[in-house]
């Protein structure tokens, strides 16, 4: 700052240099307050705020993998969906299986009715099957048995593990394990070799060994008669499995809604902690607009005025020639 005696020194015009160090302060400032606004945020590199920054940093990644987590919760609930509208269509098939299995066990139906019905009955279960194989998200069997574990916050302990059982003939009609089982007369045994082999007196029966693993329901032909047909009684005994059955599909839909649950709320709770994350990133980093426009104004107006100075201070030696007379 200039002192007393300096304007009358004309080498180094120290009043000038003042006035160009406060004008140069005001630019910088002014440039600074100009990015505020043309970026919108208050901290736009470490400089700015060191604490600020690391911390408004911290909150960008946290919200970034609380998006993520939420975009994850959307996909597992589809995930769910698909399995579920398999369950409704698997449960609709079922639901007709005992329709049909009711008419077969009433003794006004003749042994014709009965094999077409039993036909029926088989073909729903092959379909049965081919929604459980069918049922697929991006190369995930969903109904075969199959576990995944969906990550649903930005931890790695965010974790949500959804057990999706098998629904095919061998797990919803076989015996507990699943195990083959047979249904009416069974006067010569049940199944005692364990294959799967038909013997005589067999009526309707579950082969948990065929189709790869998935079952099959067989209503007629066993090594005795292979034109037997159930008959009343074996229709009403096989009503027992297909109770069982539905119980089993009913356990599986309940879990699935459970899930289903858990995930909405997670997905509420995600969206809420975005918002508040965000509130507090902003709160740190984000532009006043309506402050950093009146520092814009201030140090526009000190800018003219400080370059006004500095036109005066560019003058001031010239008072020197004063003294030299003339």
């Amino acid at each position: 700052m200039a002192a007393f005696g300096d304007l009358n020194r004309v080498n180094t015009n120290v009043t000038a240099l003042d006035a160009q160090l406060s004008l140069n302060k005001i630019n910088r400032d002014l440039a600074e307050s100009q990015l505020r606004l043309s970026t919108g945020l208050s901290i736009n590199k470490a400089e700015d705020n060191v604490a600020g920054y690391s911390i408004a940093t911290r909150l960008k990644g946290r919200i970034a993998g609380l998006e993520q987590a939420l975009q994850n919760v959307g996909d597992a609930k589809s995930v769910l969906d698909i399995a579920e509208a398999s369950y409704d269509t698997i449960m609709d098939n079922i639901i007709e299986m005992k329709t049909l299995a009711t008419q077969a066990s009433n003794d006004t139906m003749g042994t014709t009715e009965r094999r077409y019905i039993s036909d029926q009955i088989e073909a729903l279960a092959t379909d049965i099957n081919e929604i459980a194989s069918q049922t697929v998200f991006q190369g995930n069997n969903l109904l075969e048995g199959s576990s995944f574990n969906f990550q649903v916050g930005e931890r790695g302990t965010d974790l949500l593990t959804v057990d999706l059982e098998a629904v095919d003939v061998a797990h919803l009609f076989g015996a507990a394990g699943p195990a083959n089982a047979t249904f009416g007369d069974t006067t010569n045994g049940v199944d005692p070799d364990g294959l799967g082999a038909l013997v005589a007196g067999d009526a309707i029966r579950v082969d948990v060994a065929a189709n790869g693993g998935q079952g099959a329901l067989i209503f007629t032909g066993d090594a005795a008669n292979p034109e037997h047909v159930p008959n009343g009684a074996d229709f009403r005994s096989f009503l027992l499995a297909v109770d069982t059955a539905v119980e089993r599909m009913s356990d599986r839909v309940n879990y699935i809604g459970i899930k289903q649950s858990s995930l909405s709320i997670r997905e509420e709770t995600l969206s809420e902690s975005i918002s508040a994350n965000e509130a507090a990133k902003s709160r740190i980093i984000d532009t006043d607009f309506a402050k950093e426009q009146s520092k814009v104004i201030r140090l526009q107006i000190m800018q003219q005025t400080a370059t006004a100075a500095l036109s005066q201070a560019n003058m001031s030696p010239q008072a020197v020639l004063s003294f030299m007379g003339g």
